[in-house]
C-alpha cells in the first residue's frame, strides 16, 4: 500500500523519546473521585511533544510495600487513568483476592501515548465508523469504498492528531513504560497487562528485559503470530463462544431465552431485513453492529444474562442493548490508529479479501460478522499511516520469570496465543484458565489469587497448573 507523501515526510520528524535517564520526576496532585478518594494523578513528558497521563493507587500497607504496579487495562486504546479513577475495577481491584496488590503496591494506570489524557490524544473525524460501510464487501465496488474510506478515515486522523500519529504503535510505547520507570524511581518494573496490555508488557520485556521484577501477561496477545491467522485464531474462538452462550440459555435460569433455541433466535436476527431500529440513535443498527455489540458482552460471562435481554429486545424491534458502543465512541480512533500500526491488513486485492470471508463464513457460520481481528483486518485496508510495528518473530530474553495466562474458551484472546507467547519467552510460565470469558483476571478468583501470589513473591505457578 502507498502511503501518501504528506504522512511520508511526516515520519521523517525526529519524535523519537527522550533517553530515560533525562525523564524529570513525577509531581503527583491528588485528584480524588467518588470510587477512588486517595487517588493521586500525574503527567510525564517523555519526548518534544508527547507527555503520558498516570494516575496512583497509593499502598494501602506502605511498610510492607513491594513498590509500584503498571497496569494496562488492554485496548488498544484502553485509558488506565480512567480505569484508576473509577476504582480500579477494570483490574479487578474490588475482588477480595486482590486486596493485598492494594496493601503492597502502588498501583499505578497509566494512558499510552495518544491515548484519553495523554498527550496529543488520537482525535479522529465523527464518521470513522460508519455503518453504511460493511467490513464484508459483497463486490468490487463495495470493497474500493470500503478502501476509500479507510483511507479518508485515516487522513483525517492525521490531520486532526499530527504528525504523532505515524509513532503511536507499541514499539514506542514501551519506551514509554522505561520512561515511567524512572520516573517512579522503581529499580525494575513490576506489570500487569491484560489483552493488549500483554502485548505492550512483552514489547516492554523485548527491549528492556533485565528491568523487569515480575510481570502478568493475561488474555494474552502473540504478536508473532501473523495477522490472516490471527483472525482464523479469532473466528474459531468466538463461534465457540457463541455457541456456549446458547448451551448456557438452554440450562440456565438468569437466561430470559430459556427454553428457546438461542442460536436460531441470533441468527434470525442477524439476518433481519434492513436491521433493527435503535431508539437510542435514531436510526437502524445493521447485522455487523449488532455483532459487534454482541460481541461485547459476549466475552465476559457475568454480561451474559442482560445479553440474552439485550437480544430478546432485538428480536422484538429495539435493538439499543446490543449498540455497539466501542465502534461509536470517541476511544475507537486510538484503537483503529494504533492497530493498524501493529497489526495492518493482510489483504492485497478484493479477491484475496473475498477469499478469506469465505474461510470467515465456513469456520464461524453463525458468529462471522464481527471478530476483533476481521474489524481490524477490514478497517486497516487503505490505512494511510504506514504500519509501524507488524507482526514478526519476538523473542524475551534475560528477563525475570514472566507469568502468561490464556483461557480456554477465551472469545477475544484464544489460548494459543498464550501458548505462543510463552514460547516466545524464555523462562515463562503458562496458567491456563479453564473458565470462560475474557482474561482470568476478570473472569477468575482462581486466577487472580495465582496472578497476585506471583507478583507478591515473583514465583510462577507450578507447571501444568491449570485453574477450573
Amino acid at each position: 500500500m502507498k502511503a501518501l507523501a504528506v504522512v511520508t515526510a511526516l515520519t521523517l520528524l525526529p519524535l523519537s523519546a527522550l533517553p530515560a535517564s533525562a525523564a524529570p520526576r513525577l509531581d503527583w496532585k491528588p485528584c480524588a473521585t467518588e470510587y477512588a478518594p486517595t487517588l493521586e494523578c500525574a503527567n510525564l513528558q517523555v519526548s518534544g511533544t508527547v507527555s503520558i497521563a498516570l494516575a496512583k493507587l497509593p499502598a494501602t500497607d506502605p511498610a510492607r510495600r513491594v513498590g509500584s504496579l503498571l497496569t494496562n487495562p488492554g485496548g488498544p486504546g484502553g485509558a488506565g487513568v480512567t480505569v484508576l479513577k473509577y476504582g480500579g475495577r477494570g483490574f479487578a481491584l474490588d475482588k477480595p483476592e486482590m486486596a493485598e496488590v492494594r496493601q503492597r503496591f502502588d498501583v499505578i494506570g497509566f494512558d499510552p501515548r495518544g491515548v484519553g489524557e495523554s498527550r496529543p490524544a488520537i482525535t479522529c473525524g465523527p464518521d470513522l465508523h460508519d455503518p453504511a460501510i460493511s467490513r464484508f464487501p459483497k463486490s468490487r465496488a463495495d470493497y474500493d469504498k470500503l478502501i476509500a474510506h479507510n483511507r479518508a478515515s485515516g487522513t483525517e486522523c492525521l490531520k486532526r492528531t499530527g504528525p504523532e500519529l505515524s509513532f503511536v504503535d507499541t514499539w514506542h510505547a514501551a519506551d514509554d513504560v522505561e520512561a515511567i520507570r524512572v520516573a517512579l524511581d522503581e529499580p525494575k518494573v513490576n506489570w500487569l497487562g491484560v489483552s493488549y496490555g500483554s502485548e505492550l508488557g512483552a514489547v516492554y520485556a523485548e527491549k528492556y528485559p533485565k528491568r523487569v521484577r515480575a510481570m502478568v501477561l493475561d488474555g494474552a496477545i502473540d504478536h508473532s503470530r501473523p495477522t490472516r491467522l490471527a483472525v482464523i485464531d479469532e473466528t474459531i474462538a468466538t463461534e465457540s463462544a457463541l455457541k456456549d452462550f446458547a448451551k448456557w440459555c438452554t440450562t440456565s435460569a438468569d437466561c430470559v431465552l430459556r427454553g428457546k433455541d438461542a442460536l436460531s433466535t441470533y441468527d434470525k436476527l442477524m439476518a433481519t431485513p434492513g436491521g433493527v431500529p435503535s431508539k437510542q440513535l435514531g436510526r437502524n443498527l445493521t447485522a455487523e453492529e449488532m455483532a459487534s455489540g454482541f460481541y461485547g458482552a459476549l466475552i465476559i460471562p457475568a454480561f451474559w444474562p442482560e445479553l440474552a435481554k439485550a437480544v430478546e429486545a432485538a428480536a422484538a424491534g429495539n435493538a439499543d442493548g446490543l449498540a455497539p458502543y466501542s465502534q461509536l465512541d470517541p476511544s475507537y480512533g486510538a484503537y483503529r490508529s494504533i492497530g493498524c500500526h501493529d497489526f495492518g491488513s493482510p489483504f492485497t486485492s478484493y479477491a484475496d479479501m473475498r477469499a478469506m470471508q469465505g474461510v470467515v463464513k465456513t469456520l464461524a457460520p453463525h458468529g462471522w460478522r464481527y471478530t476483533e481481528f476481521w474489524d481490524m483486518a477490514s478497517g486497516c485496508a487503505g490505512w494511510p499511516v504506514p504500519s509501524a510495528y507488524l507482526p514478526r518473530p519476538q523473542k524475551v530474553k534475560g528477563a525475570a520469570p514472566i507469568l502468561v495466562v490464556g483461557g480456554e474458551h477465551d472469545p477475544a484472546t484464544p489460548l494459543v496465543w498464550a501458548k505462543g507467547l510463552a514460547r516466545n519467552i524464555e523462562n515463562s510460565a503458562l496458567l491456563v484458565d479453564a473458565g470462560y470469558g475474557h482474561t482470568g483476571l476478570l473472569n477468575s478468583a482462581c486466577v487472580r489469587t495465582e496472578e497476585v501470589k506471583y507478583l507478591v513473591s515473583g514465583l510462577t505457578p507450578a507447571p501444568g497448573t491449570v485453574c477450573r
